[in-house]
């Protein structure tokens, strides 16, 4: 166990509201942001990949698990931080990306998943069979036994790869795992919704049990005490514009049953956008793994837009990147990775893009058009000498930060400073900073 979870899981034990930020993002100037908070922080950070962003195939952002590994560990590189201190993730590892596909091809394809994951040193897994495949039936839901039993099938396959890697390395530690899912699939949920459902205690008694039991067929005797969280959904979630803040009495009934279960705690998944105070009272109660995505590239985004603004006034407008026209150019030549989950009139579909908190924005910044443009926007910046009223004009908080000697006046860290700022109600939360 590495020893960030396993610091976390003995201050539990112990009785601290122990607490840690799960980063989960493929974005450069996002990870490198958390990087340097983190070096900042003298803490160690977990940054995790979804099946969707990183698969054998290459994903959305075109890696390989080890790729998306060597991409992190070359951020960490140029803030000089050490490689031991980060904590990789494979979140919503398993048939996710081949659900139109029969059970024996997609679990197929999940088995060699999870393998090079583990095979590519991450230390955190997310098994994740909770999703239909093609020869399920759809009329009623998924048994926990079907949801176990695939779970456990690809619990094993990790477990084959990590006794390779205890060839090489008698050292290698083990990786944690996580099970469950009762959040709605990557990405956000597809639909506006009126209110969140608490998971109900008895629906994770009988998730856990039937883990159990499936885990006992497991080639390592100890298979199941390497599970240490269950994903749950203690009421959290958010939409295109609104939020669904934690109440913590909604969830007292969830959260005593947690309690109960040795070793185990709670992941909360859509944890984006939360006031700290909720995040903080999410550790207290035992959601010991806070995880958030969209709010990061939201938060960078929001700084492309304001840095946009200062170019406006600075530069020529031959030579601007115009950065939010160019994104809505390529969203609208590519429409698939938000069509269906904006819903409105045209009007209302058209603000979403640019500011809906779900942030289907950030499935188009890994295209090169995109990476050029933010490039040009920093260099187009940097050149010119923000004034001091344009900077409070459009970055407020920045502008604070670099009156007081905080933060320096280029583009790169100011952009960096919007993402900060959202990573530190997670920072609060877990007890970094007060």
């Amino acid at each position: 166990m590495s020893e960030l979870m396993q610091k976390m899981v003995q201050e539990r034990k112990n009785g601290k509201a122990a607490g840690v930020p799960s980063y989960c993002t493929a974005n450069e100037i996002v990870i490198e942001a958390l990087i340097r908070q983190a070096k900042e922080l003298d803490v160690d950070i977990l940054i995790e990949a979804t099946a969707n962003q990183v698969n054998q195939f290459g994903g959305y952002t075109g890696m390989k698990p080890a790729d998306f590994r060597d991409f992190v560990y070359g951020i960490a590189d140029r803030a000089d931080y050490p490689h031991d201190r980060i904590v990789l993730g494979g979140d919503h590892l398993g048939p996710l990306t081949w659900v139109n596909e029969k059970e024996e091809d997609a679990m197929g394809k999940a088995e060699t998943l999870v393998r090079l994951f583990v095979e590519a040193g991450y230390k955190k897994i997310h098994l994740d069979t909770s999703m239909r495949v093609a020869d399920d039936p759809t009329d009623k839901p998924l048994t926990d036994e079907t949801v176990a039993k695939r779970g456990a099938r690809l619990y094993q396959a990790c477990e084959d790869s990590y006794q390779e890697l205890l060839k090489k390395n008698p050292s290698e530690k083990r990786p944690v795992f996580i099970i469950g899912s009762e959040v709605p699939i990557p990405g956000g949920a597809q639909e506006q919704e009126d209110s969140i459902t608490v998971t109900k205690p008895e629906a994770v008694a009988a998730t856990l049990e039937e883990y159990k039991k499936q885990f006992a067929g497991i080639s390592d005797p100890k298979a199941f005490d390497n599970v240490i969280a269950i994903v749950v959904q203690p009421g959290v979630e958010f939409g295109d514009d609104e939020v669904f803040p934690y109440n913590r009495e909604n969830a007292k009934v969830l959260c005593s049953k947690i309690k109960t279960f040795d070793g185990i705690y709670m992941e909360g998944h859509s944890t984006d956008y939360q006031p700290p105070e909720c995040l903080k009272q999410m550790v207290e109660d035992g959601v010991a793994i806070l995880k958030v995505g969209p709010a990061l590239t939201f938060a960078l985004r929001d700084g492309l837009f304001a840095m946009s603004e200062i170019e406006k006034v600075l530069v020529p407008e031959d030579k601007q990147v115009k950065f939010p026209e160019l994104l809505e150019r390529l969203m609208m030549e590519d429409t698939s990775k938000w069509a269906k989950y904006y819903h409105g009139t045209d009007a209302e579909i058209a603000i979403k893009r640019r500011f809906s908190l779900s942030d289907r924005a950030r499935y188009y910044f890994a295209m090169p058009e995109i990476k050029e443009g933010i490039e040009k926007l920093i260099r187009n910046i940097d050149e010119q000498e923000i004034p001091t009223g344009l900077l409070y004009q459009y970055m407020p908080i920045q502008y604070k930060k670099v009156r007081d000697g905080k933060l320096k006046k280029d583009a790169k860290a100011l952009l960096m400073s919007f993402v900060m700022d959202a990573a530190d109600d997670y920072n609060y939360a877990a007890g970094y900073i007060d």
